[in-house]
């Protein structure tokens, strides 16, 4: 089915009624249809920019206005939007799920998001995020209530490996994923403390993998406490980015051994990130700072990052693979290569393609 680009919107619009029918009216589901597609094609969330990529029959004036309305008054479920995300993802579940922070500064404000994504191919889809008025680390409790979200949403069932950087290694925290039998692989501080629970002695985590030469892996087949909680550990030595040599020590629930392989896989929760920032929409330009505002807007930036990556993947896949350049790493990401197709797509009224792009938006 080919795609024409002067049936962009109504397509959309058709395919998300498939989606929101039953809990959107028909006009907020035609503005997210608005929204999204100028989004991708300006790429950038400034509302006049976004206003301007607006194709209907009001003035650029009249949908700045329509934008700021939405922002202001409407009140979006993001569960909506996190489910369909879920159904779109292109492998099916159990998942590994990546936690972690992002955050920018407009003025005096600091907006700091707690994000939880699936990762999949070199990147991680977010698919619950929660914003916290503060500058800092995440809470316990903050991190709990992201984790109860995703398993009342998708089950328990659907979750494979938690991963997560240094930040998240709290002692109640790690009690939580224990306590529930989590499967987790959580990176910690070369500095810290680990008990040996038969014989007390107390040393730093290093001591446990001093032996180890560059590159080297090593897992430990005895439980440790750490924090005052019981998990297996396993360590790397690595060059950080800083060309300096440093242990990449990770606890875990079970299966030590395939720790350092499957932690590997947090990178990609900062892949989506440039994805959402500098490399593609370019988040933290909006002027934005009152939470429930920033919400609803990276919930549609949310829409839009994932169809690029859909999009992309499948021509990476099926149509032309993307380069490979010297140092190993593709010329373009799925993400670039996917929202550069749809851009040329909704940009040029007589562009024609053999691929929907719509499609990739459908469950059915």
């Amino acid at each position: 089915m080919k795609t024409k680009a002067s049936h962009k919107n109504s397509d959309l619009t058709s395919i998300l009624v498939e989606h929101f029918g039953k809990s959107l009216n028909l006009a907020r589901i035609k503005f997210i249809s608005l929204f999204i597609c100028a989004l991708c094609k300006v790429q950038v969330v400034c509302f006049e920019k976004l206003a301007s990529g607006f194709e209907n029959s009001c003035d650029s004036n009249s949908s700045l206005r329509r934008i700021q309305r939405f922002m202001a008054e409407y009140k979006l479920d993001k569960d909506l939007i996190a489910k369909l995300i879920f159904a779109l993802l292109p492998h099916k579940p159990p998942y590994s799920i990546a936690i972690d922070r992002t955050n920018w500064k407009f003025g005096q404000t600091n907006i700091n998001i707690l994000v939880l994504a699936i990762v999949y191919k070199g990147v991680a889809f977010p698919i619950l995020f929660k914003l916290m008025p503060k500058r800092g680390n995440s809470h316990t409790t903050e991190r709990i209530q992201i984790v109860n979200h995703y398993i009342r949403l998708f089950g328990k069932e659907s979750l494979l490996y938690l991963i997560a950087d240094r930040e998240f290694v709290g002692e109640h925290w790690i009690d939580y994923l224990n306590f529930n039998r989590i499967e987790y692989h959580i990176r910690i501080r070369d500095n810290f403390w680990v008990t040996n629970p038969k014989t007390g002695k107390q040393f730093k985590a290093t001591w446990l993998f001093a032996d180890l030469k560059l590159n080297q892996t090593k897992f430990l087949h005895s439980i440790y406490y750490v924090n005052n909680q019981l998990c297996y550990l396993s360590a790397s030595k690595i060059k950080n980015k800083e060309g300096k040599t440093e242990f990449q020590i990770v606890i875990s629930f079970c299966k030590p051994e395939i720790a350092q392989k499957i932690y590997k896989k947090r990178w990609q929760i900062e892949t989506a990130f440039r994805a959402l920032k500098t490399s593609g929409f370019n988040i933290e330009d909006t002027h934005l700072t009152d939470i429930e505002r920033i919400d609803k807007l990276l919930s549609l930036v949310l829409i839009a990052f994932t169809w690029s990556y859909l999009v992309g993947i499948y021509l990476h896949e099926q149509v032309k693979s993307i380069r490979i350049l010297n140092n190993g790493r593709r010329a373009k990401s799925f993400f670039k290569n996917g929202l550069t197709f749809i851009a040329s797509i909704l940009l040029n009224g007589h562009f024609q393609s053999d691929i929907d792009i719509f499609i990739f938006l459908s469950c059915t």
